[in-house]
Order: structure tokens, then C-alpha cells, then sequence
């Protein structure tokens, strides 16, 4: 699995209108996840099958404490799309950043778009659901 890494300025060709291009679709393999430096946030990007369905999360796992939730395991739980962490294996809702295993545990997920077959994050990348 790779990472990607953004600039802390982002160029402005890159930024459009608030949102900061990060990698094309394609350049996630279906069903994993990679890690992008935004700002200075890292951010795995998850692609859930072989569409256009990708989620932006924290890369903290919060059990193992180490950056590596963009190199776990992509599935569902019940039609829930998650990643359970490489280390301990535990599982976060890829919507909300809720853990599957222990509800009093979250993670942040970052506000995300596709466009054009382009993977945008927000420019301010703040978290839209807290950490636990």
C-alpha cells in the first residue's frame, strides 16, 4: 500500500474552490485504503469496491496508537462500510468513524468528494465527527 502526500500550501491549480485535489480513484486500489498528508493531518483514503466510493478518515488507530488504519482490512459489516485496524482489529464505520467494537470509541472522517475521477478533500480538513 502506498502513501500520498499533498503540500502544506497547496498549490493553487491543485486547490479548487476550498477542495484540495489529493490523487485520482485510480490510483487506490479497490477494496484498500492509502495515506495522504493534508496539511498536516494524515488521512487514509478508503476505496470501497471498484466504483467511485471513497471515504476519508483519521489514520490513527486509537487502540494501537500508530498511523496505520490506511493499511487495514476494507469490507462491511451488515452493509456498514468499515476498516479494521492492521494491529488489534478493530472495526470503524468508513461513514462515521464509530467503532464497531466499542461504541465509547471514535474516529474523525474528513469531508471528501469525487470529482471529474479525482479524490478532493476540503481545504480545512476538519473532522466532520469527532474522536471519542
Amino acid at each position: 500500500m502506498s502513501e500520498l502526500h499533498t503540500s502544506e500550501a497547496p498549490r493553487s491549480e491543485t486547490m479548487t474552490q476550498g477542495w484540495i485535489d489529493v490523487c485520482g480513484v485510480e490510483d487506490i486500489i479497490p477494496n484498500t485504503g492509502v495515506c495522504a498528508l493534508v496539511g498536516k493531518r494524515q488521512i487514509a483514503l478508503v476505496r470501497v469496491g471498484e466504483g467511485e466510493e471513497v471515504y476519508a478518515i483519521s489514520n490513527f488507530d486509537p487502540f494501537s496508537k500508530a498511523f496505520v488504519l490506511s493499511r487495514g482490512i476494507v469490507g462491511d459489516k451488515g452493509g456498514v462500510p468499515k476498516i479494521a485496524s492492521p494491529i488489534y482489529k478493530q472495526s470503524f464505520d468508513l461513514r462515521s468513524g464509530q467503532c464497531l467494537d466499542d461504541p465509547g470509541v471514535s474516529i474523525p472522517v474528513y469531508p471528501l468528494r469525487v470529482r471529474d475521477g479525482r479524490v478532493e478533500i476540503q481545504a480545512a480538513a476538519e473532522p466532520l465527527a469527532a474522536a471519542s
